[in-house]
């Protein structure tokens, strides 16, 4: 096993079935690595947003009776929408994990046309997504 960056159009990429043997193969591996690097960073911005609209759904103040009790016109309280914000963060947090390993392992296969598409994909993917975060 190479344990050094090398540059080559071989590989195989996280699963037995993910064999890369020709430039083309190699292309499309570096994309499809782009791509999943970009959807970690959105993912990781979404996560962010969601924290924001959690925040910015509690009360200003934070006395026991305005978490329990639900908000005069309001459906539920405060904490049950909390625990929904929260579902959501888990949620997304699993996603995120689950895609930035799948990127570390593949960098880990030391081809360096993987790794420089994991750059890539995770330095567009910031540049795109970044400006969304002061929409939220």
């Amino acid at each position: 096993m190479q344990m050094s960056f090398y540059f080559s159009d071989t590989v195989v990429l996280l699963f037995d079935f993910w064999s890369v043997h020709s430039p083309a193969g190699m292309a499309l591996s570096v994309l499809v690595i782009l791509l999943l690097s970009m959807l970690y960073e959105a993912v990781k911005m979404g996560k962010a947003m969601l924290l924001r609209w959690a925040l910015l759904a509690l009360p200003r103040s934070l006395s026991r009776e305005s978490v329990v009790e639900p908000e005069e016109g309001g459906t539920g309280t405060v904490q049950g929408s909390w625990f929904w914000y929260h579902v959501g963060q888990t949620l997304f947090h699993v996603v995120q994990v689950v895609l930035g390993y799948m990127v570390m392992l593949a960098v880990m296969s030391y081809n360096a046309w993987i790794f420089l598409g994991a750059i890539a994909g995770s330095a567009l993917g910031y540049f795109m997504v970044y400006p969304l975060l002061g929409r939220g």
